[in-house]
């Protein structure tokens, strides 16, 4: 066979080899970004309150002042459940980032994983028996200076992912808690009570919340615990 020949037929399938390799590659990728479409692993642990100490020190530059009045309250001036990308509203992320092993339809909404409550230590593989807690409620939030804020401002509070303040938690403990302070209600995990004082002052001092004096008191005791 002339050489020329030779050089052209390796050079043929040389290309032919390199082709395939290239539609195995495409194909290899095509699969894992459907899987990926269709899995979505839980992407981070809840933020970090702050410490006892910078807790204690944010806890003394609350104003003290009692409650104000329930009057004009309504849970639909804290529009919440918002679109956080992703095709996923607000609880929707909660649930992915506060679960083991979630996995999720196209629509966000998870079809598999596990999520154990931080109050009381449940465990539960169903996202119907969980609720999205505000760890400030938004009825004491409403007591607490949020009947004077805009709209926009009590959405991003009801909403907010970067502030310790959202929990997936067991459905009737959340029920049981309604809107509670501290100083009426606290997780029934005692080891969770420094954490929990921590994240509830980490709210109210980053929005400028007032807390009357039992509800400091309650604080400050559960912070000593840490």
């Amino acid at each position: 066979m002339p050489h020329e020949h030779r050089t052209g037929r390796r050079l043929y399938a040389r290309r032919r080899w390199s082709a395939l390799l290239a539609a195995l590659a495409a194909l290899v990728s095509a699969l894992l970004v459907g899987l990926t479409l269709g899995a979505s692993p839980a992407s981070a642990e809840p933020p970090t309150p702050p410490s006892a100490e910078e807790a204690t020190t944010m806890l003394g530059d609350l104003t003290e002042a009692d409650e104000g009045s329930m009057d004009g309250y309504s849970r639909e001036k804290f529009p919440h459940w918002i679109d956080q990308g992703d095709n996923c509203n607000t609880r929707e992320a909660v649930l992915k980032r506060d679960g083991d092993g979630v996995e999720t339809g196209n629509d966000c909404y998870p079809t598999k994983g596990s999520w154990t409550s931080p109050y009381d230590g449940e465990k539960w593989t169903e996202p119907s028996d969980l609720d999205i807690d505000h760890v400030v409620p938004l009825a004491e939030a409403w007591r607490s200076g949020a009947s004077d804020w805009t709209q926009d401002k009590r959405q991003e509070l009801a909403n907010n992912l970067e502030i310790a303040q959202l929990l997936a938690v067991t459905d009737n403990v959340n029920q049981e808690k309604s809107d509670q302070d501290p100083a009426e209600w606290m997780p029934p995990s005692s080891g969770y009570h420094c954490e929990y004082a921590r994240m509830w002052v980490w709210v109210k001092h980053t929005y400028d919340m007032t807390a009357d004096a039992p509800e400091k008191a309650a604080l400050k005791k559960a912070l000593a615990t840490c």
